[in-house]
This record gives C-alpha cells, sequence and structure tokens, in this order.
C-alpha cells in the first residue's frame, strides 16, 4: 500500500519516437506478448503502441524483454478474447526518448476518463438500469507561470500550433508514473490578476488509455 501526493511531481512530454517495430503477433495473454523480429528494445523502454486492439492502442507501454523477438507489454492484459479478438492485436511499437519538463507547472487537474452510461427504461420493468458503455475523453489541463523565454514552452508552442501528437508523463514523488498521448495545446495570451504570476494553460487530450505504473 503506497500514497503518493503531488508535490514534488514532474510533468513532461516527448516527441521523439524512433522508427516503428512491426509486431506480428500479440498473445491474449496477461501481460501480452509481442513478437516483434530484432526488436533491439531493453527491459523498461517505453513504447507508443499501435494496434488492432482498441484498449491497447495509441497508448504508452513499459516492456519487459523475453528474448531478442519476443517482449511483454507490462499492465496490459488481453486474456479477454471479446475486447482483445484473437489475431487482430498486430501493429507496430515505437520507442519514446528525449522527454523534456514542462517548465513552471502551479497546478494540474484532469477531466473525463470516467465511465459513460446509457439508460435503459424497459417496458415491463419499472426500473430502469445504468448499463456501462465506455469511458469519457481524458484530458490534462496544466497551468504554468508564464515566461515566453522558456525554450521548452516555446517547443510546445510550436507542437500547439501544428496540431502534432506527443507522449506525456507524469512521475509522481514516491516513484508512481502516469503516461498518455495525446493532442498538447497551448495558450499564448497570458492570464494576470492582482498578486498573481501571470500564467498560461497547457492541455493534453489523451487518445488511448492513461497508463500508471
Amino acid at each position: 500500500m503506497g500514497y503518493y501526493f503531488p508535490e514534488g511531481s514532474s510533468q513532461q512530454f516527448s516527441q521523439t519516437f524512433a522508427s516503428a517495430k512491426t509486431i506480428t503477433a500479440l498473445t491474449n495473454a496477461n501481460p501480452a506478448v509481442a513478437t516483434s523480429v530484432a526488436h533491439g528494445y531493453t527491459t523498461g523502454d517505453e513504447i507508443l503502441l499501435t494496434s488492432g486492439w482498441e484498449d491497447a492502442t495509441d497508448t504508452v507501454w513499459k516492456i519487459t524483454v523475453l528474448t531478442a523477438d519476443t517482449f511483454s507489454i507490462s499492465g496490459l492484459d488481453a486474456s479477454n478474447t471479446s475486447f482483445y479478438p484473437a489475431g487482430t492485436g498486430t501493429g507496430t511499437a515505437q520507442k519514446i526518448s528525449g522527454w523534456t519538463s514542462i517548465p513552471q507547472v502551479l497546478t494540474i487537474s484532469t477531466s473525463g476518463g470516467d465511465a459513460r452510461f446509457t439508460d435503459v427504461n424497459p417496458l415491463a420493468k419499472r426500473n430502469g438500469v445504468k448499463i456501462p458503455t465506455g469511458f469519457n475523453a481524458t484530458a490534462v489541463t496544466l497551468t504554468l507561470a508564464h515566461d515566453a523565454s522558456q525554450a521548452a514552452y516555446i517547443t510546445m508552442q510550436g507542437i500547439s500550433r501544428n496540431l502534432s501528437k506527443v507522449a506525456f508523463k507524469q512521475v509522481i514523488s514516491g516513484g508512481s508514473v502516469t503516461y498518455g498521448f495525446g493532442y498538447m495545446s497551448v495558450s499564448e495570451m497570458p492570464k494576470l490578476n492582482v498578486n498573481q504570476v501571470n500564467t498560461v494553460d497547457a492541455a493534453i487530450t489523451v487518445l488511448g488509455r492513461s497508463i500508471s505504473y
């Protein structure tokens, strides 16, 4: 059992993705095992996975190397073939590197990621039911102290303007790490309030799942 706090945390992004390695097979196991001939990875590498499985694709995972041609994807339980149909999980893996710290983060908040439901009211029943149908889109919003000369902030502006996608990593004091992958949007007009530092907002809209280790 562990307790984690936001103080001392680091928010990072990366747009450095190595050349894609083809995954020729992905097993229905916990964790799923990928076959990629001569992948060249090492245990602990962070990869962006694209896959025919919706609950695995466009998501950042850590891996454990098994052989020169196989690795397991930590945290990916693909044993349920209803959500991970056998033989359809093939795709690519790209190693992520070159993480950049997001500067001068003052606050962080998340929205979405919660379960989505559909109300069903059968005529033969007086009591309706809520059936889970998936999850709402996830976004992470950071409030930054505005400093237009910050190199990382300038890079983030370019990413935002180009509608580029980035990997996102949140390192919590104590060791917990959360990953995401999606669009980064950065405001350019600072907010000014008396007796407060000037701020701008940066948001990451997550395309796949948010995975924590």
